[in-house]
């Protein structure tokens, strides 16, 4: 097995509810989470709205402060970034790919420009000529053409989107890319598309995918293990095939069993 790329070691995240003071509380969102993730390798998150999945997804990326535990990044250890430079870096390391590209894209920038932004940031001195042949490659990875970059988001369609945000994502070299229920919102068939496109760039660039995922039959296609959540804590881990096929904890089955089937596979 490969060295871990990544080792969470008693993760904790806690947040305050219900007022300040005495008259708040606290909510456990994330409660001892422990797992590694191989290099070149695909981890899913599982679980139900409210399990800590997308938490536990947002601390790694640096956008939430953990209350306590341990994140290792080729065995170093990885705080949460302070100031531009350490964002800048930590972006070069870890990319993340949400449920609605809208949400991160410019709807009045092009799709080029908004390629062009992230490239002179963290490509320092590289001519404008570098730029628009690295533009049209990350494009032609994601399997669009490069007449795209002249059009805004809205003319895109939802899978096109979709891979644009992974060609974007993919700009500045990540080793860890995290998927936020990237395929959730797309139709059955783009769904399938967008999977086969993440397969095939893990393939060809080795890059490791933590995937954040509530759909049980889209996991089986894109981890090599994964790990079961409720109400913060992991209930169940190991590789994709085992907890598919041979659940021991109850809440797994539970989530297996709410999986569409065909009418010909029903009992």
């Amino acid at each position: 097995m490969n060295d871990a790329i990544l080792s969470v070691t008693d993760l904790t995240k806690s947040f305050r509810i219900g007022g300040s003071g005495r008259d708040g509380g606290e909510l456990l969102a994330v409660d001892g989470v422990t797992f590694s993730l191989p290099e070149g390798g695909s981890l899913a998150i599982v679980g139900e709205s409210g399990s800590g999945k997308t938490t536990t997804a947002r601390i790694i990326a640096g956008l939430e402060r953990p209350t306590s535990g341990g994140i290792l990044f080729r065995g170093q250890e990885w705080n949460t970034p302070a100031g531009v430079a350490e964002r800048r870096a930590r972006a070069r390391q870890v990319q993340m790919v949400f449920q609605d590209p809208f949400g991160s894209l410019d709807p009045r920038q092009s799709l080029g420009a908004s390629l062009d932004e992230i490239l002179v940031i963290h490509n320092h001195g590289r001519r404008s000529r570098w730029r628009a042949a690295r533009s049209e490659e990350l494009m032609e990875m994601v399997g669009l053409d490069g007449s795209h970059l002249a059009k805004l988001p809205r003319a895109l369609s939802g899978g096109q989107r979709q891979r644009f945000a992974i060609g974007r994502a993919l700009a500045v070299e990540p080793e860890l890319l995290i998927l936020d229920e990237a395929v959730s919102a797309l139709d059955v068939s783009v769904q399938a598309q967008v999977l086969n496109l993440l397969i095939d760039l893990r393939a060809r660039i080795g890059v490791s995918y933590l995937f954040v995922s509530h759909d049980l039959a889209v996991v089986r296609q894109i981890s090599d293990s994964v790990i079961v959540m409720k109400d913060g804590r992991v209930v169940e881990s190991g590789d994709t095939d085992e907890v598919m096929d041979r659940p021991r904890s109850e809440y797994a089955r539970k989530l297996l069993a709410a999986i569409p089937r065909p009418a010909w596979e029903l009992p």
